[in-house]
């Protein structure tokens, strides 16, 4: 199989060596990359309803392209009504080919269809150069038809670098086309 996601190809082509140049990389191997995409839906109120899991779970598997599983409570919580085992979540982890269409569906496609959409913000790195990004309606996502939701769920979306400092890791995504609200020099 030759097919190669577009933004792959546009990594290994221009990234790199914009990279190399800005932080003076001696060696392509310093270049950092990015390793997977996590994707996750918290979801408290399948504790009353447990159709929930299985529509988020349709839903997730939908927009990464790939199955997503369930996630269980770890223990038991009494006020949240909430026991050990009990499906709280849904999440899904993207790597290499599936990870680079999804990114390319996300800043060309799902980010622009946001409401009052001004950029997304520059400060939500770790200090070991990941990034995560919290989206409040999945319905930004063209894979899922609107008459199908019965509600509309928020995710977290993780991108795991090997960058050494956020400095590094901002840059990577801005090369990638992320479209960061404050465009803030290194």
């Amino acid at each position: 199989m030759s097919y190669k996601p577009r933004l792959q190809k546009y990594y290994k082509e221009e990234i790199i060596p914009k990279m190399m140049e800005e932080f003076k990389y001696k060696s392509i191997m310093q270049v950092p990359k990015l390793v997977k995409i996590n994707l996750n839906q918290g979801l408290g109120a399948a504790t009353q309803d447990k159709k929930i899991i299985d529509e988020a779970l349709k839903d997730l598997t939908l927009i990464a392209g790939q199955k997503a599983v369930s996630v269980k409570a770890k223990r038991s919580v009494s006020n949240f009504k909430l026991r050990e085992g009990m499906p709280i979540g849904v999440r899904v982890t993207l790597r290499h080919e599936q990870m680079y269409e999804f990114l390319d569906r996300l800043i060309s496609v799902a980010l622009p269809r946001v409401k009052d959409f001004r950029g997304i913000n520059d400060k939500s790195f770790d200090g070991r150069g990941n990034y995560s990004l919290g989206i409040q309606e999945h319905i930004i996502f063209p894979e899922i038809e609107m008459d199908k939701i019965s509600r509309i769920l928020g995710m977290d979306i993780t991108f795991v670098t090997t960058a050494k400092t956020d400095a590094e890791a901002l840059s990577l995504l801005k090369y990638f086309g992320m479209p960061f609200k404050n465009q803030r020099n290194q």
